[in-house]
């Protein structure tokens, strides 16, 4: 009887761009948005067992800082690239137009990410946007971490609005 039903139940395994048949033509957007949300998902997992361990060993009982700060971000970022993908796959628009609209805000994600890291490793500031602005034992110049705030915002709002736009058009 077992064997007839696993006569009867082909497991099919899809891998590649196979799995992301639905998303057609927005493959590409959707398969860097997801594996993009991965990549948080893990990034924020590992932080959040770096601010434990750093809690657990800290005579205060705190994490540096920007380590909480990584660890919910990373985790935001997770869930918010899913979303990019979800979109992506629903977009009316060109395919380089999607492609540019989910990508860009992803990469500022992970720069994001990047800098909490980094901030987090050396445990140099609380507030990365307090004057001076420091890097380790380095001061940067306010127009470059300004200018760099002012793309990403520029860069996840536009690329998010274009997608959602094209939501609003495709559903409604």
């Amino acid at each position: 009887m077992l064997t007839n039903v696993l006569e009867t139940v082909q497991l099919q395994q899809v891998h590649g761009l196979e799995a992301l048949a639905w998303a057609a033509p927005h493959q590409s957007s959707v398969r860097i948005a997801l594996l993009s949300a991965g990549v948080l998902f893990m990034t924020g997992l590992l932080t959040g067992l770096w601010k434990y361990l750093a809690i657990a060993t800290s005579p205060q009982a705190r994490a540096p800082y920007y380590v909480d700060i990584a660890h919910r971000a990373s985790l935001l970022y997770a869930f918010a690239a899913l979303l990019m993908a979800a979109m992506a796959a629903l977009s009316p628009w060109s395919v380089g137009l999607t492609w540019l609209a989910t990508t860009g805000p992803i990469v500022f994600f992970f720069a994001a990410v990047f800098t909490y890291l980094i901030h987090g490793w050396l445990n140099d500031t609380r507030n990365q946007l307090a004057r001076p602005h420091r890097l380790g034992r380095f001061t940067l110049p306010g127009w470059l971490l300004h200018g760099f705030m002012g793309v990403l915002a520029l860069v996840e709002i536009a690329g998010a609005g274009v997608l959602v736009a094209g939501l609003f058009q495709r559903l409604l």
